[in-house]
């Protein structure tokens, strides 16, 4: 029984969808008929049951109200649902007879038909709703992709609905231009409200015809802005640019007047479309007029400045300009504001708009030493590179701050830096006597030394005698740091300076008392004791090599170890953990060969700083082949994101010859920190060995671009005075050829 009552069913939903084929033609497959009905989803007890209440109540519902539209348009629903498209038309058009003025009734009865019957059903409909706006569009849509005969629909609608916006929008796009304009013509008089119509209108006019068309809408909704704002654009686009800003003043005037509220953020919202548009004076004098209002006194400098960047990050740089342009008519001498401007303009703009606003800029705050170093350095290292032009820039900045340490630094560097020594010295002494301070004496004994190292390498060049002339100069630095420190005698990098000079020119004992008198003074030093540990590392060897005869060569060798090691131990108990301290004594011990004694610091530095990428690093560089993977484990759950663990890790992967593994944790590495310049090194050295062309030029590339500035192996190539004008990517090379040949030296003293 329950099986061939669901049999029936679904035989009845089969022959209700061949009744709705074709009249007088089969569409069944005699040979897939049985397949068929096997695919047909069969309802549940429980589904079947829900379709005969809700079939009872909406039959209740239709005889109790049978004006009610939506209860027909459910009763057919339901039988649509349960697979019987005959009776849900059969339900709809009942509906449509009983409730003739209900829209959505005849859209229903159209959705259940084809397409044909549909056209009918809605010819039907449009006389017993004319006015039905949605009737019209369904009939126009049921006319498919002829143009044509949508046109003749959309047309006949707007005879009987000639003030819907939405037909005559419809209808205009199916139009040519000049079809449209005509149409847009009859629109604006039929809808005169709304303001599409009236801008689309004014687009497809002449210039002269477009202004007639904007009065017209002006007069006709005085209180849309949108309106004033394309007038504006109007003038713009046909060079009439005074008018521009008097229009959108009036605009803000007349709207004020009929009680408009001014939304600053829409407002900027117009601004930045009308610079979209390619309208920038209108852009302009919308901020212009806009920016400042609702905007507390105490909070303009700041909202001010989020608004240009908030724009930027949209890349609406005009209207960025533009706010800019009025914060600084309100605050003119606000350096902030005038170092934000200026950004801009080199970001976007032109090198004269830059010159311009730089001028500006230190005319309004002549004692903003940053505005006078900008423009100089722009001056300077710009396209043109006008040294000239540099140099009156700090003379008109001289005058306005004559004390000013950063612009007598900024004078000597130009001077410097374009091999003026002379003149870069004698600023540098005035700079001492007018402005002193530890960073110009340090920088006079720097160019003391530059000129020194210069000198001694064009005499020796030559197959000259330069021994004195670098003497001379070398004295002249040792001169210059000892006038230095009887002023501040408190600043590390002096007493450094002095005792590394005195290295170089092989005045050990002297070097040592510049090492001593700067940790009396400055014990927190790190690389002071650093420095102080390799000179006695020397002094000691030196001396017992002197004194040893033939066996003191192992004696010497073990005197400078020891001492060096006292003074390390020395600087760790001033100085507790310290990574950097930990380290030095770790390597003196590892490059005097005593393997036991350095693993035993190792061990000690780890507990005090276990959390130590530098420590963690040269742990794995110097452990044994077979527990360095272990280490790495060890090292990365310490500290995963350090570049020296990294560079440690892709180095035994190096090892390992894993080249593609190691290339990527290089990669990881640099990515981490751009800035260190031993991570770059290490990476560039890799790629020499094992990459291609291209993968050595874009590390090359990636690195200039980064600018690094940190890293020992980095610092030791910078740091060369005659290194000083090298380009970053032959600093990159030195540096790489730096590390393998530390590394050999290594991997030697190891073996």
């Amino acid at each position: 029984g329950g099986l061939a009552a669901a049999r029936g069913t679904v035989l009845s939903l089969k022959l209700d969808k061949m009744s709705d084929s074709v009249t007088g033609q089969t569409v069944v497959d005699p040979k897939g008929y049985l397949t068929d009905l096997n695919s047909i989803k069969i309802n549940s007890d429980a589904e079947v049951g829900d379709i005969k209440k809700a079939r009872l109540l909406l039959r209740s519902v239709t005889t109790t109200n049978p004006k009610h539209g939506p209860g027909w348009i459910a009763a057919a629903r339901v039988e649509e649902f349960a697979g019987k498209v005959v009776a849900a038309r059969a339900i709809i058009k009942e509906g449509c007879e009983i409730c003739p003025d209900s829209e959505d009734v005849w859209l229903e009865a159209a959705r259940l038909q084809s397409s044909d019957n549909a056209k009918t059903i809605l010819a039907h409909a449009v006389h017993h709703l004319p006015h039905s706006v949605k009737i019209w569009l369904q009939a126009a849509e049921l006319e498919g992709e002829d143009r044509e005969r949508k046109k003749t629909v959309l047309r006949r609608a707007l005879e009987f609905v000639p003030n819907s916006v939405k037909l005559w929008r419809t209808a205009i796009g199916l139009e040519e231009a000049a079809d449209a304009r005509i149409m847009l013509g009859r629109a604006v008089e039929c809808v005169p409200h709304s303001v599409d119509m009236w801008l689309a209108l004014a687009r497809l006019e002449t210039y002269d015809n477009a202004r007639k068309v904007l009065n017209q809408a002006r007069q006709a909704i005085p209180s849309e802005p949108s309106i004033w704002i394309t007038a504006a654009k109007l003038e713009e686009a046909h060079g009439n640019v005074d008018q521009v800003s008097r229009i959108v003043e009036k605009a803000i005037q007349v709207l004020t007047r009929d009680q408009v509220v001014i939304d600053r953020d829409q407002w900027l919202k117009e601004a930045e479309a009308a610079e979209r548009a390619g309208a920038p004076l209108t852009c302009a004098a919308i901020v212009r007029n806009s920016v400042w209002r609702g905007v507390e006194d105490d909070d303009r400098k700041r909202t001010w400045l989020d608004d240009a960047m908030s724009c930027l990050a949209k890349s609406s740089v005009e209207t960025a300009r533009a706010v800019y342009a009025h914060a600084l008519s309100v605050f003119p001498t606000k350096k902030g504001l005038w170092k934000a401007a200026c950004d801009l303009e080199r970001k976007h703009g032109t090198p004269d708009t830059l010159d311009s606003m730089l001028s500006t800029a230190t005319n309004h705050c002549p004692h903003a030493e940053v505005l006078w170093l900008i423009w100089a350095k722009e001056k300077w290292q710009g396209k043109g590179g006008d040294v000239g032009s540099a140099r009156e820039v700090l003379v008109e900045a001289f005058k306005a701050n004559p004390d000013s340490e950063d612009i007598w630094l900024a004078a000597a560097k130009l001077e410097w830096e374009s091999d003026e020594f002379e003149r870069a010295r004698i600023l540098l002494q005035k700079a001492c006597a007018r402005a002193p301070s530890p960073k110009v004496w340090m920088k006079l004994a720097l160019l003391e030394r530059e000129v020194s190292l210069v000198s001694a390498s064009k005499n020796s060049a030559a197959g000259a005698e330069g021994g004195g002339v670098g003497d001379e100069a070398s004295a002249s630095e040792l001169a210059t740091l000892d006038e230095a420190l009887k002023q501040f005698g408190s600043f590390e990098k002096l007493y450094m300076m002095a005792g590394q000079a005195c290295e170089r020119q092989g005045l050990l004992a002297r070097g040592r008392a510049y090492y001593q008198a700067g940790l009396r003074r400055c014990p927190s030093c790190v690389d002071l004791w650093k420095l102080a540990a390799s000179l006695e590392q020397r002094l000691s060897s030196s001396s017992s090599s002197s004194t040893g005869g033939n066996g003191g060569s192992g004696g010497g060798g073990g005197g400078g170890v020891v001492k060096g090691r006292s003074m390390l131990e020395l600087a760790r108990l001033k100085n507790p953990k310290n990574e950097k301290l930990w380290c030095a004594a770790v390597r003196l011990e590892s490059q005097a060969g005593n393997v036991k004694m350095a693993q035993t610091l190792m061990a000690k530095a780890l507990q005090e700083c276990p959390d130590s990428g530098l420590l963690w690093a040269e742990e794995i560089k110097s452990a044994p082949r077979a527990d360095r993977r272990g280490k790495s484990m060890e090292a990365l759950k310490r500290c995963d994101n350090d570049p020296s663990v990294i560079c440690a890790v892709a180095g035994l992967f190096v090892d390992e010859r894993k080249v593609p593994k190691a290339r990527k944790w290089f990669d990881r590495a640099v990515k981490i920190d751009e800035s260190q310049g031993g991570t770059w090194a290490q990476y560039y050295a890799f790629e020499l060995a094992h990459g291609s062309e291209d993968t050595q030029k874009d590390v090359r590339d990636r690195c200039v671009a980064s600018d690094p500035k940190y890293g020992e192996v980095w610092c030791a190539v910078t740091k060369n005075p005659l290194h000083r004008k090298l380009p970053k990517d032959k600093v990159l090379e030195r540096a790489a050829a730096a590390f393998n040949a530390t590394a050999s030296a290594a991997a030697a003293g190891s073996n």
